[in-house]
Formats: structure tokens, C-alpha cells, sequence
């Protein structure tokens, strides 16, 4: 097999390959014998028709074809590997010659272009030193913990006022399209300020007081006419206000354990400090990654930034095409953060030779299908179902990588005091798979919540 590379672009490439008759021809002798197996010939059992005969009665060209379908991801991917190439999309792939006979010398040829990893040299592990800010547990910390324990136990209070931010109020809403009724909603409780509705709502209720109404124009984000225009009339049914409950030692004994307010703080500090180690933990994850990159470049694929500046900008508004220049320069940022990530980690885990055996990957979709409350099984088919497995392998070996290199480095304070980050990080393979799964979650979120819907709209059924 004949292999050329032209580099299109930083991360593009052309590979034309040209293919020796002999390595062409176990393709044509398998579609031959795939062939056989469906078509009926005076003479001859089904199966059991010599090559020279499907050549003749079928024709080469299809055999050639039926070769070429099955057997060209194939020549692709040895010729991919030959060549040292790191695909990060699929190929596209354009066939150019193909032998017209079985005697014909003409040999199989191909271009396939590709999207891949840039190749660039990671600094050595061994002796690097990466600071980590200290965590800190501030007073204004612990009481805004507490404030969200009171609010858990507060109490909604009618009042005979006009409604304002963070009041919650009872209302009825009706949408309508060219004076057209397309959606109404009745019994509606929102809160003032939230912003988890339509937009234009907030400020549509500020100052109305129960009985009152008004009307507005917002985008609908669901339905039939979701992403159009309408005018929304809303009515307020009542308003109330949430009552918080004192901070005393009666509170501490209704919140928890403690018997005084001292002792609920206490405990309350205690669990500041745990999240502010873990968020040391993930500061020091951000500043290995950001070590690594400091001293190369780094581009990314046009093609992969594109689709995934697409997708972000989807989860960011309904409407994409009419996203605002500041959505789109943040959609765009976040793309070449995460491709430049992954290239980093896909490098690192191929640079400290780290392998991933199947159990490692069931035994993280499994934990992924438990975090969805789904069954492991039916979980995981259904990722290989979607062609998915390969992005599971990817993502677990790059956590693998990642915690291993962590691993390898050192850590410290401003102060160059080492820090001790086992707990997240394992003493050894072993340790750190349940970290693993949770860093690589987003491999298979997606598919989850793809089931979970299917699930919710069969129940609906």
C-alpha cells in the first residue's frame, strides 16, 4: 500500500492511498462470497458460486463495489496508523480509481481527509512543581450557608402588596400569535427574580399586586411555536413572601443535630472547609492542564471547533442563529478551551502509555448509568448502539492519564509548602477510579439524558 500525506491545514490532512492488487484482492474475495450467499445461479448452490462466476453473471463492478463499502474503513485506518495519524473526526473519503476486471492492473485508489491531533511535545513530568492557591473559608462563607439552611425551612406568607424580587406569586398566563391563543397556563407559582421563565416576566410582575394583570412581549421557549414572538397576558392570583425562621438555638435543633446555634456553626464551617479542599483538588486539576500548555502551541480543528461552537451556542439560547456577538465569542472561547483540554489529555495519556482494559470502561458507564438512576445493561447498549464506546475509551484514558500525571508532579502552597491531594487523587489506579468516573461523566451524559427522554415520552404514551 502506497501512502502520501499533505498537510491541508495545522490539524487537516489528505491521505491518498493507493492500494497493490493483492491487498485489494481479500476484499473482492469476500464480497464475492457475501454476494454468493444472496443471489440464485442455474447450476450452483446458494453460497457455494465459484468468484469467476459472480464476476461474469453479477459483474465486477459490483463485486468491486461491495469490496470497496466493506473494506475501505479498513485500508483507511492501517493507512492512518502507518502514517502516525491521530483522527479526531471521521474521514472523508472519495474513491478515484478502481480495477474494471480481475485482470485489470488499474490498483484501487483513494483520498481520505481528516481532521488531526496536532503534534507537539508535552514538558517531562518529573520535577515540576505546581502552585495551588490555599483554600479559604471565609465568615461570609459560613453564613451563606446558613442563609440557605434557613431557607430551606422558611414559610410562604400571603401578603397585601405589590409584588417585587424575590416574592412568589400565584399567576395565570396566556400567549397569543397575531391574536391567535397558542398556550395558557393556569395556577402558575413563580418567584420573582429567578428568570427560570419567560423573558420579560420579572419585570412584567414588579409592582402588581394580586387581582392585577398585564401584558408583555417575550420569545416561547417550548411548544409548537417555540422561538416566536408573542404577546403573553399575565394575571396575578396572590402574592406571597417567604418568612425566615430565626437564627437561635431553636432554629439549630429544628435544622440538625445541635443542640445551639454554636455548635450548627461550627459544623457548618467544618463543611466549608471539606468543599474548599475539594475545590483546591479541582484548582490544582485546572493548573496541571494549564501547565502543560504554557510552553506550546496548540491549534485546534477548524471543522470539530465549528460543530462544537454550534453546540454551545444551542444549550446558551433557542435560537441560535440569533445569538448576541457576546454569546458567540463565549460559545467560541469554550470550544478551543475543551478541544485544546482534550488534544493535552489525549497527548498526555499516549505520552505515560496508559491503557484502558474493557472493565474499566463498563465499570464506568456503569457508574454513569447509576448516577441516572438507569439500568447498567440497557445503558450501556444503548451507547454502543450509538456508535458511543469509542468516546467512552477516549474519555476514560484521559482521566487516567490526567490522575497519573498528577500523580507524577508536586504540588504546593504560595508558601512552597507540598500539598496532599491523595484523597482525590488515589495513591494508585485503584483509588481513583470512582474520580475518574465523575471527571469523565460528560462522555455519556448526553446518552442519558436521550433515554431518560425516550423513557419519559413512552410513559407519556
Amino acid at each position: 500500500m502506497k501512502i502520501s500525506v499533505r498537510n491541508l491545514e495545522p490539524t487537516k490532512v489528505r491521505l491518498t492511498v493507493t492500494v497493490d492488487p493483492e491487498e485489494f484482492e481479500p476484499y473482492l474475495d469476500a464480497a464475492r462470497k457475501e454476494i454468493a450467499k444472496q443471489v440464485n445461479i442455474p447450476g450452483f448452490r446458494k453460497g457455494h458460486v465459484p468468484g469467476k462466476i459472480i464476476d461474469q453473471r453479477i459483474g465486477f463492478a459490483s463485486v468491486a463495489g461491495e469490496a470497496i463499502n466493506n473494506g475501505i474503513g479498513e485500508l483507511y485506518s492501517k493507512a492512518a496508523e502507518q502514517k502516525e495519524l491521530r483522527p479526531m473526526d471521521q474521514p472523508k473519503l472519495d474513491v478515484k480509481e478502481v480495477p474494471a476486471s480481475a485482470k485489470d492492473e488499474t490498483r484501487l485508489k483513494f483520498t481520505a481527509e481528516v481532521e488531526v491531533r496536532p503534534k507537539f511535545d508535552l514538558p517531562e513530568l518529573d520535577g515540576m512543581r505546581i502552585e495551588v492557591a490555599k483554600p479559604a473559608v471565609t465568615d461570609e462563607d459560613v453564613n451563606a450557608r446558613l442563609e440557605n439552611l434557613r431557607q430551606r425551612f422558611g414559610t410562604l406568607v400571603g401578603v397585601d402588596r405589590p409584588a417585587t424580587k424575590g416574592d412568589f406569586a400565584n399567576i395565570d398566563l396566556a400567549a397569543e400569535i397575531d391574536g391567535e391563543s397558542v398556550d395558557s397556563q393556569e395556577g402558575v407559582s413563580y418567584e420573582l427574580g429567578s428568570g427560570t421563565m419567560l423573558d420579560g416576566l420579572d419585570e412584567a410582575l414588579d409592582g402588581l399586586s394580586a387581582g392585577e394583570e398585564t401584558t408583555f412581549e417575550s420569545t416561547l421557549e417550548g411548544g409548537d411555536h417555540a422561538g416566536q414572538k408573542a404577546q403573553v397576558k399575565v394575571k396575578v392570583n396572590s402574592v406571597k413572601a417567604e418568612e425566615l425562621p430565626e437564627l437561635n438555638d431553636d432554629f439549630a435543633q429544628e435544622a440538625s443535630e445541635f443542640d445551639t446555634l454554636d455548635e450548627l456553626k461550627a459544623d457548618v464551617r467544618k463543611q466549608c472547609e471539606r468543599d474548599a479542599e475539594g475545590q483546591q483538588a479541582t484548582a490544582a486539576r485546572d493548573a496541571f492542564i494549564a501547565k502543560l500548555q504554557e510552553s506550546v502551541e496548540i491549534p485546534v480543528p477548524k471543522g470539530i471547533k465549528q460543530n462544537l461552537v454550534a453546540e454551545h451556542l444551542k444549550s446558551m439560547t433557542p435560537d441560535p442563529e440569533s445569538a448576541t456577538d457576546e454569546q458567540k465569542k463565549e460559545a467560541e472561547e469554550s470550544a478551543e478551551k475543551e478541544l485544546r483540554d482534550q488534544i493535552t489529555l489525549d497527548a498526555l495519556a499516549e505520552k505515560l502509555d496508559v491503557q484502558v482494559s474493557q472493565s474499566d470502561v463498563m465499570n464506568f458507564l456503569a457508574s454513569i448509568a447509576q448516577q441516572y438512576g438507569m439500568e447498567p445493561n440497557r445503558f450501556i447498549s444503548a451507547i454502543i448502539q450509538n456508535g458511543q464506546i469509542g468516546s467512552a475509551v477516549q474519555e476514560v484514558g484521559r482521566s487516567k492519564g490526567m490522575l497519573a500525571g498528577m500523580r507524577a508532579v508536586v504540588f504546593v502552597d504560595p508558601e512552597g509548602n507540598e500539598l496532599d491531594l491523595s484523597q482525590f487523587l488515589g495513591e494508585d489506579e485503584a483509588e481513583a477510579e470512582a474520580q475518574e468516573s465523575v471527571e469523565a461523566a460528560s462522555a455519556a451524559a448526553a446518552v442519558a439524558d436521550e433515554i431518560a427522554s425516550e423513557d419519559k415520552a413512552e410513559n407519556a404514551e
